[in-house]
């Protein structure tokens, strides 16, 4: 957006637009070639087999026993399920790191428990192994399609289940500190968000706006995905901004401008190592560019502008205008919508996400 006072009210947002983007003096994360060194000191450590659980799910007690006695004299922590609706409710109750889960069972048989396991965002990274006595291919076909991690046959060979359960037990634990960096990563946005008072609640207004005007256009739900995450991660690189820079309720110098402008390029380099946030980053980069190619950091033009970023830049928009700021009042939504067309005939926004989101948000507003 403009300097305040160029569509005849203030701008939504501080006067940070133009110039190019350089690296801040501080803030500077450690750089992907880093990552390598790091997961094999993550390898070199001892599970700790104390505090790993796996859920074992068998309608037949001898089987279910010899289970759970075998991987809890290798020092696991080990439940157990007499079938599929007990399984579901002790994984709701404590997650497990994994689960041993036999296909023939009353109730719902393993497939169905597998299927509804996996379709779940809070328990799809849980690995699931199939255990059957069936051999015919469509039966481990259908194993697959519910989403099966690996099987194990009956009877089974415990040198074989030990060695499979290590296997998914070492992916479970990358998988877990993958997520543990995002976290970290969130909590250092939401961090940056923090320091400023007016700020509170951006973050995730956001990923919410981002989200139901991605939806609106029919993106494919892993975009959905990265638009929320996005909304939370797009101005992490903040980080690396002074506070005298980022808090200043007044004009920019261009030397503060400049560096300014720098926190997309340095919020890219702090997520470029999650590979999971691949989708995110031409969110976090690109999100201060514009229609007319007068943005920054590289000054893409049109649909250059992946449309994820774009999406972005129009709930962005949406919500300076709407909020308090040091350097302007909270505008009504009519006030708002006069405003972010205004701009978008200046040739700084997406026209056609620009309806789009206003008239999302006048159904929500008259209850539609």
């Amino acid at each position: 957006m403009g300097d305040p006072g160029t569509t005849g009210m203030p701008s939504a947002h501080a006067p940070v637009e133009g110039g190019s983007a350089v690296t801040a003096d501080r803030g500077t994360p450690p750089t992907p070639s880093s990552v390598p060194a790091l997961q094999r000191l993550a390898d070199s450590l001892p599970d700790d087999r104390s505090r790993t659980r796996i859920l074992v799910v068998d309608d037949t007690g001898l089987d279910r026993e010899r289970l759970k006695d075998e991987l809890s004299g290798e020092g696991y922590r080990v439940t157990t399920a007499q079938d599929g609706e007990e399984a579901l409710a002790k994984v709701a109750a404590e997650a497990p790191d994994l689960i041993l889960l036999d296909v023939i069972m009353p109730k719902l048989d393993g497939y169905e428990v597998c299927r509804l396991l996996k379709s779940d965002g809070r328990t799809i990274l849980i690995p699931v192994v199939l255990i059957t006595s069936l051999q015919a291919t469509e039966e481990r076909i259908r194993g697959i399609e519910a989403g099966a991690d690996d099987f194990l046959s009956k009877p089974f060979n415990r040198q074989e289940l030990l060695t499979r359960v290590r296997s998914l037990l070492k992916l479970k634990r990358h998988t877990d500190e993958l997520e543990n960096a995002e976290t970290v990563l969130f909590s250092l946005a939401l961090s940056v968000e923090a320091k400023d008072p007016y700020t509170t609640g951006h973050c995730d207004r956001l990923a919410r706006y981002s989200v139901a005007l991605g939806r609106r256009l029919g993106v494919a739900e892993e975009y959905l995905k990265a638009l929320h995450r996005g909304g939370i991660l797009h101005d992490v690189g903040k980080i690396g901004v002074p506070d005298s820079i980022l808090l200043k309720p007044g004009h920019l110098t261009p030397d503060e401008r400049t560096i300014m402008q720098a926190h997309p390029v340095i919020g890219e380099r702090i997520c470029a190592p999650l590979k999971s946030l691949r989708l995110v980053l031409p969110i976090i980069r690109h999100h201060h560019e514009r229609w007319d190619g007068s943005g920054y950091p590289d000054k893409l033009a049109g649909e250059a502008i992946p449309l994820t970023a774009r999406i972005l830049q129009v709930v962005d928009l949406f919500d300076a205008f709407t909020t308090q700021r040091p350097y302007k009042p909270a505008f009504t939504l009519e006030q708002s919508i006069a405003l972010m067309r205004e701009e978008t005939l200046k040739g700084w926004w997406d026209a056609r996400l620009v309806e789009l989101f206003v008239q999302l948000i006048q159904e929500e507003r008259l209850g539609r």
